[in-house]
């Protein structure tokens, strides 16, 4: 299935997920297996040996992952960072010199700054929305990659992908983008110049907070492939209920993100201008300087809102504290709303380095629920 010839809800709902043909179970099954009897020796049935190498029910989610994202291979891993340490260390050798947003996830800076920089990696953190700050940050020869998040994790800044894919091409580099906080239905990169979209799919694709891991989704057939050999040499992939999981999430991406969007509408609008309220974060905001780059590359601006609290750090965990349906808890894009501190909790391995998040700031993921309960909930944590 292709996203030429169906609707994204129609791909998520059925793209490599068949009706199964001994059964007619509509839903995929569970293939609950870790090796596969063969027909004889060196003729494996349909190709599956051994489930880190191949399982019918990975194969289903990698089909759709695919398919919602608009490119040529898709492959699910154990987790974001683990889709992340395969792509690097796949894509890059040491020596090699990578571009990263200056506000990236922490466990992505954590991952550059404490793993792959002790394997020979070198990087660079730049503000990803001055395009001449990422062209003096190149390394002709040895800049192998631009990683982008965009809308970045906590600040909620806008990168132009079009833009940076443009400026990797040109030094014969390629451009990865982050695409967890948009989601596919939001934001497809791939469609706009991006080589590998990267997912935490524990987030909105997964959906309901009961299933970790991740994706790499190419725009190339031949990175893929390259891609799924370290897949299985490396051995981080995903078991088969995991993708199940997912897969269960995925088929409603498209009306959970729209409930999301619709919501964190309301509470920004709730928000702007509050007594204790001070900067916010959002690139709904027409007064968002990504605003107008983010409405030419996402249908809607997403379900992830961050504040700064007036009254500094003190009030910003407060707040945190005081909430009821907000639960306060990492992660983020499940049904259910979710407060951090991202200085103390998901940002914590930044603290000290040029990636520290401010101490006032407050994250919401905001879920689906009845959003007139939400807008009282943050009325009373306020105070």
């Amino acid at each position: 299935m292709t996203g030429n010839a169906y609707g994204f809800d129609t791909l998520a709902i059925h793209a490599g997920q068949d009706p199964d043909p001994r059964t007619g179970a509509v839903v995929p099954p569970i293939y609950q297996t870790s090796t596969y009897a063969q027909d004889a020796v060196g003729a494996p049935r349909l190709g599956y040996e051994y489930s880190r190498s191949g399982n019918p029910t990975r194969d289903a989610l990698q089909e759709c992952l695919a398919a919602i994202e608009g490119g040529r291979r898709g492959l699910a891993f154990a987790s974001g960072l683990a889709a992340e340490d395969t792509l690097l260390r796949t894509v890059c050798r040491p020596g090699d010199h990578v571009v990263i947003p200056d506000d990236a996830y922490g466990g992505t800076f954590r991952l550059f700054s404490k793993v792959a920089e002790n394997w020979g990696l070198d990087w660079t953190a730049v503000a990803l929305h001055d395009l001449d700050a990422v062209r003096a940050a190149f390394r002709p020869g040895h800049t192998r990659m631009i990683w982008a998040e965009t809308p970045t994790n906590p600040l909620l800044n806008v990168a132009d992908i079009a833009a940076l894919a443009g400026l990797a091409h040109e030094y014969d580099a390629m451009l990865a983008v982050d695409n967890t906080f948009a989601s596919p239905y939001l934001q497809q990169p791939i469609a706009h110049g991006a080589d590998v979209v990267i997912h935490s799919t524990t987030k909105y694709l997964g959906g309901h907070s009961d299933v970790v891991g991740g994706a790499l989704v190419t725009a190339d057939e031949d990175l893929g492939e390259k891609l799924a050999f370290h897949q299985n040499a490396m051995g981080a992939v995903n078991g088969p209920f995991d993708a199940w999981l997912t897969l269960r999430g995925i088929k409603t991406l498209g009306v959970r993100m729209d409930r999301h969007c619709d919501n964190a509408e309301r509470i920004v609008a709730y928000l702007d201008g509050h007594a204790k309220v001070g900067q916010i974060l959002y690139p709904g905001l027409e007064s968002h300087p990504g605003h107008e780059v983010a409405a030419k590359q996402m249908t809607r601006f997403g379900g992830m809102i961050s504040f700064r609290a007036k009254g500094g750090m003190e009030q910003a965990i407060e707040v945190c504290n005081r909430t009821k349906l907000f639960v306060l808890a990492e992660s983020l894009g499940g049904v259910e709303s979710l407060i951090e501190h991202p200085g103390q909790m998901t940002h914590l391995s930044a603290a000290g380095s040029p990636l520290e998040v401010p101490a006032d700031l407050v994250r919401l993921s905001v879920g689906i629920e009845t959003v007139d309960d939400l807008l009282a909930d943050l009325e009373q944590a306020l105070g």
